[in-house]
């Protein structure tokens, strides 16, 4: 384990229910910043279309104005589901926001389309799947690299940018895509914990440099549910309980407040498939969350972790932070 492994942020900027958009995208500003003042590496938002409840649908949108409220912190995609998107729009936005936000955009990718076939088909992308991704990819890169000889399609702005790109996943494809590619890889454990650890050691082992990384650098994605007690922590994840109940049931996605009890509102089926949905939550008070942090970094090889923080009430979200951010000091006094 190096001597500090950073901390970073995805944000899903999710609607309390009867609340508005506005209010939702002022508190991720909000998060955002705070995260910020604490230290945190990256604040990344996630592309999810037709989905109520989630408001990060319009993501480079989104990237720009969090941007433009924060001075330091790199921001990005967690991700860009490239199915959804000709290459070269993805390349002119982002190859955008690098020249109006220099040195802090991230380009993550899924090949996912992050949503149903009806609205792939509305997005105007029926018929384009998965399986042109690694080409998706090689033509981003090559739109974002240097211009080259006799090149007739260019990003403008976008060419000579070279904005990060990432490959994000939740199987072993995305892994070894970008070992073979030589890009950052992020692992999704905070929805699909299940082949993390064979999915970072595929990374690692297939690495091939390329030309903007001698190194494999690879980041896992986690749950967090931090709260003064563990007592308070099990009260508040019933936020996440309820949401993910919803996700499985194709109900809206509103956050609803935490309960005293989920009996009667789940069935121990549910039960079981929510607990494997969030097996590699950390939850609990400051001492809680660094011992379930430290055995987990002592038993897999990553170099930066990212957590969705699921609370309701976004003043005790964004005091999470506090308690990610002393975690986060302690586990790098210990390894120095």
């Amino acid at each position: 384990m190096s001597s500090l492994i950073p901390f970073s942020l995805l944000e899903l900027a999710s609607v309390r229910e009867g609340d508005t958009v506005s209010r939702t995208l002022a508190n991720s500003v909000a998060y955002a910043r705070h995260g910020e003042s604490l230290g945190f590496r990256r604040f990344w938002l996630a592309e999810h279309h037709n989905m109520e409840g989630i408001t990060s649908s319009a993501t480079s949108v989104l990237i720009g104005h969090i941007a433009g409220k924060t001075e330091t912190i790199r921001v990005g995609s967690g991700g860009v589901m490239l199915p959804n998107h000709p290459p070269l729009v993805i390349a002119e936005q982002f190859g955008t926001l690098e020249c109006l936000y220099p040195g802090r955009i991230d380009l993550g990718l899924g090949r996912a389309p992050g949503t149903d076939p009806i609205t792939s088909r509305a997005l105007r992308r029926d018929g384009i799947g998965a399986e042109q991704f690694p080409r998706d990819v090689a033509q981003l890169q090559a739109l974002l690299g240097p211009l080259q000889p006799g090149q007739r399609v260019k990003a403008i702005p976008g060419a000579g940018t070279n904005v990060p790109i990432w490959l994000l996943g939740s199987s072993l494809y995305s892994a070894q895509l970008a070992a073979m590619n030589g890009l950052p890889y992020a692992f999704a454990g905070h929805f699909a914990p299940g082949l993390y650890r064979e999915a970072l050691r595929i990374y690692r082992d297939q690495f091939q440099p390329g030309a903007t990384m001698d190194q494999p650098y690879a980041m896992l994605a986690l749950p967090a549910v931090p709260a003064d007690t563990t007592e308070e922590a099990r009260f508040l994840t019933t936020t996440s309980y309820q949401r993910i109940l919803a996700l499985f049931r194709g109900q809206p996605l509103w956050m609803k407040p935490p309960v005293e009890s989920m009996n009667g509102l789940w069935t121990p089926q549910e039960e079981a498939g929510i607990r494997d949905f969030l097996g590699l939550q950390v939850l609990g008070d400051e001492d809680r969350i660094h011992q379930q942090l430290t055995e987990l970094l002592a038993t897999v090889e990553v170099d930066e972790l990212m957590f969705t923080v699921d609370l309701y009430d976004p003043a005790k979200r964004r005091h999470g932070l506090d308690i990610l951010a002393r975690v986060r000091d302690r586990l790098a006094v210990e390894a120095a």
